[in-house]
């Protein structure tokens, strides 16, 4: 099972001073999930969220835009926030383009990158398996 998609806007921090912002890029969040997902919410196996922030000159904390985006999908992706047992979250400059190997990279990843603007890619998969991860 894996599912990706791209949110093609700056991340909103859990911090933000203005809760309505959080919660109208929470919507903003879901609904670009939405475009690409049409099964009923997984119920029943353990998963992994993968985010990739491409970011500008100022960043958002990435610890900050976890927590977000994991609300934004419960009820539609997935029942449960519950359900997801890893988080792996990375952070890369857009700045620092010359430097990346985008071979390997997924094309909504890549897509986020030609746009040129910050984006965040997501993908949610299956748990790993713990050994490979050690």
């Amino acid at each position: 099972m894996e599912f990706e998609f791209l949110i093609p806007e700056r991340p909103v921090s859990l911090q933000a001073r203005r809760r309505q912002r959080l919660r109208e890029w929470q919507q903003f969040v879901a609904d670009e999930a939405a475009k690409t997902w049409d099964k009923a919410p997984i119920t029943d196996c353990q998963l992994q969220l993968t985010l990739i922030y491409l970011c500008g000159e100022f960043p958002v904390d990435t610890d900050n835009i976890i927590k977000p985006i994991l609300d934004a999908l419960k009820g539609l992706i997935y029942e449960d926030d519950i359900l997801i047992s890893d988080v792996e979250s990375r952070r890369r400059s857009l700045s620092s383009v010359s430097d990346y190997n985008i071979v390997r990279w997924p094309d909504q990843l890549l897509r986020g990158l030609l746009s040129g603007g910050e984006c965040v890619y997501v993908r949610i998969s299956g748990q790993p398996i713990l050994e490979d991860k050690l």
